[in-house]
């Protein structure tokens, strides 16, 4: 995410990098104007920005350093509304989450994802199916929760959603749930009958939270309907989706500056893990391009098991690795959520981020090819992959259907991330790691 803009400050801060001098500073100035205005930023919001970078970066003298900590310190302060940041638990369960926002916006999928980012912080989440006008929304709330293991409330026999609210409100109650997330109706333009029912439903539960879902590919469009979803429900946080879809950003500082509503989280993905807390100082750094190696290490903690890492880490010091081990860390991947979002977290991987494309671990032809050929080895082999031999690389070739070029080339390249993992996890791993990222520039990443 974030891509446009990324660069743009990039290109911006360059040009005031060996000229001292106003002539490069309005060269930078300009740049970022014109960067920002293609992000779909708000013109005014643009004005003002560029005004107080110029007078700050004067103020202090005319150099890359003045440039980067005035735009740095305004970007934060422009993204720090005022209010909650991420999902704030009530004082007394279960927190109550009314979610809203128009149809295509993402809703539905992200009640799921924000149920399952609970879920991975150890809190009983029910949700509740509340949208009862876009046809097969409960059907669809149902598949996702059973693919996730999360509770769902619905009644396919009741009509009114004021009902069903007040009901999955008792079962919260009773069932000692940590949040009850409401998933509501929504429109494909905002209209009276829409806001009526969201008005009754809130009075119903008096939620502690009002999220309203933007998709962010709308741009300006939906910075308008989240102000006026705001005037008339009085909306506590703005969750952003699509964010993989949307390279530009700057509806992000449009919500932010044009309504002083908080964000909340972004969506990153279509997987019901593409969501994280939206916290300004994190984001700026990512948008910086110095990446946000907290957000990844609490995004891996969840799904990394501490014991398990180090028995993993042990066996790569020994040259232990083996196809089994292999496959456990493809199945933890794929819990992990988008890549290109992960490897943004990186400092100074961000020109890489950009170039990768989209990988789905789940559907990845390549992986499942490679599955294929682990699922044709024996136990033995799977343990020690010094076994294979020609005639065995021929029977796995045959076994999963692949040509014995792939096997030998999926063969080579397991030896020799073997053999890097080994060297990184030594003594000198960290240093070994850094020079590799400080290479990025020069490396082909193929599309």
């Amino acid at each position: 995410m974030f891509e446009v803009l990324t660069d743009s400050f990039k290109t911006a801060i360059s040009k005031v990098r060996f000229a001292d001098d106003e002539k490069s500073l309005k060269r930078a100035l300009d740049t970022l104007k014109k960067s920002l205005l293609k992000a779909d930023v708000h013109h005014k919001v643009v004005k003002d920005l560029i005004k107080t970078i110029e007078l700050e970066t004067k103020q202090a003298g005319i150099g890359k350093e003045s440039f980067l900590k005035s735009l740095k310190g305004n970007l934060t302060d422009i993204l720090t509304t005022a209010g909650n940041q991420g999902f704030v638990f009530a004082s007394k369960p279960p927190t109550i989450a009314l979610m809203c926002g128009l149809q295509g916006s993402g809703k539905t999928t992200t009640t799921v994802k924000l149920a399952h980012y609970l879920k991975s912080k150890k809190k009983k989440v029910l949700v509740a199916a509340c949208d009862l006008q876009r046809l097969a929304a409960v059907e669809q709330l149902k598949q996702l929760c059973t693919q996730n293991e999360i509770d769902l409330f619905f009644d396919v026999s009741e009509k009114n959603p004021i009902k069903i609210a007040k009901n999955a409100l008792k079962r919260a109650q009773d069932g000692l749930y940590d949040a009850l997330l409401v998933d509501t109706a929504g429109r494909l333009a905002i209209d009276e009958e829409l806001m009526e029912e969201l008005s009754d439903i809130k009075k119903a539960l008096t939620p502690d939270e009002v999220f309203y879902v933007a998709d962010s590919m709308t741009g300006q469009d939906s910075v308008r309907s989240a102000g006026t979803f705001n005037e008339l429900m009085a909306v506590s946080g703005v969750i952003l989706t699509k964010y993989d879809g949307d390279s530009k950003g700057g509806v992000a500082l449009g919500i932010a500056k044009q309504l002083s509503i908080p964000l909340r989280f972004i969506g990153m993905g279509e997987k019901v893990g593409d969501l994280e807390p939206f916290l300004p100082d994190r984001i700026v750094k990512r948008l910086m391009g110095e990446g946000d190696l907290i957000s990844l290490a609490e995004k891996t903690a969840g799904i990394i098991d501490e014991k398990q890492a180090r028995k993993l880490t042990s066996k790569i010091k020994k040259g232990q690795f083996n196809f089994n081990d292999f496959l456990d860390q493809m199945e933890s991947m794929k819990k992990l959520g988008n890549l290109k979002s992960l490897v943004g977290m990186i400092p100074g991987m961000s020109g890489m981020a950009g170039k990768l494309r989209d990988m789905d671990l789940e559907n990845n032809s390549d992986i499942n090819k490679i599955k294929a050929m682990i699922s044709s080895m024996t136990k033995k082999e799977r343990e020690k992959p010094d076994l294979l031999n020609n005639a065995r690389k021929k029977r796995i070739a045959n076994g999963s259907g692949l040509s014995q070029l792939e096997v030998n080339r999926f063969l080579k390249q397991f030896k020799n991330a073997a053999k890097m993992a080994k060297k990184f996890s030594g003594k000198n791993g960290m240093k070994d790691l850094q020079n590799l990222m400080s290479q990025q520039d020069r490396m082909q990443i193929p599309r």
